[in-house]
């Protein structure tokens, strides 16, 4: 009796969600598709031109390829970076000892905070820090990168950390206590139980740091706005300033758009499909 009821009604309460869905979503992503093969100021004067708006993005300048260039360095190190400090405090946090609790809200509090805000306020202490050698971040490029991913580690890493808990503390006991029995060292057992029992864990989080480093904006824009010059821009915020401070690159803007969601999309599937290959392994 539920499920016929269940059957009958669903597709009204599923019809809502849908509609919010098309409209938020897909709609503006078609139409955003269709605008970056136009030149255009408002949708309404859209004027269809083909391929030149992606022609335009590698021939006008080199900031799309720069700011790709930056993006993928910074994404590979804070990655790398991210995954590793929040996998070793998860392992001292699902250790026995006082205020585990507490340390592990103090960890994830970072990541409620927004990214605008977090940006001023690192830029604020960055600039404490480096002023006393007569420089800013703003000075060179390397601090900006720096500084970026100090940034992504310290919002990021409770968050990261809150994950890998989850998949320590479901690895069985019994395997751990059998390997005590047989002389295993601690590092044999992290190799040979742990690490291997929280892999799925390990996939998660690589696929959102992956996803959301290779995404940031709003740290990128309050912590060094691209300076300097745009040596420190990364996509995001290049295809921002691309489509906002250049009058008549609208549409160019929309094609650099295009071409970061399929990096993104590729980026994603290929991640998702190797973590899929070695957890079948």
């Amino acid at each position: 009796m539920i499920k016929k009821y269940v059957g009958k009604y669903f597709p009204i309460f599923l019809l809502p969600t849908l509609i919010a869905f098309f409209v938020s979503f897909v709609a503006p992503f078609v139409i955003g598709m269709y605008l970056s093969f136009c030149e255009f100021t408002t949708v309404s004067n859209a004027r269809f031109v083909g391929l030149e708006n992606y022609v335009k993005v590698f021939s006008s300048s080199t900031d799309f390829l720069n700011a790709l260039w930056f993006t993928v360095k910074f994404t590979v190190v804070s990655v790398i970076a991210v995954n590793v400090l929040a996998f070793l405090l998860a392992l001292i946090l699902t250790r026995p000892m006082k205020g585990t609790n507490a340390f592990r809200t103090g960890f994830f509090m970072p990541n409620l905070i927004g990214g605008i805000v977090l940006g001023y306020i690192w830029q604020i202490i960055i600039n404490g820090v480096l002023g006393y050698f007569g420089v800013d971040i703003t000075y060179a490029a390397k601090y900006g990168f720096w500084g970026l991913v100090i940034l992504t580690c310290w919002q990021q890493i409770g968050y990261m950390m809150i994950i890998y808990i989850a998949g320590i503390q479901n690895v069985p006991g019994d395997m751990l206590e059998a390997a005590d029995i047989d002389g295993a060292t601690y590092f044999q057992k992290l190799r040979y139980i742990i690490l291997p029992t929280v892999s799925s864990s390990v996939a998660i989080c690589t696929f959102l740091t992956l996803t959301n480093s290779f995404k940031l904006f709003d740290q990128n824009l309050a912590l060094t706005g691209g300076a300097p010059g745009k040596e420190t821009a990364m996509l995001a915020l290049d295809i921002y300033k691309t489509f906002y401070n250049r009058v008549g690159y609208e549409g160019v803007g929309q094609a650099k758009a295009v071409i970061f969601f399929i990096i993104v999309a590729l980026i994603a599937l290929v991640q998702q499909y190797v973590t899929r290959t070695r957890e079948d392994l």
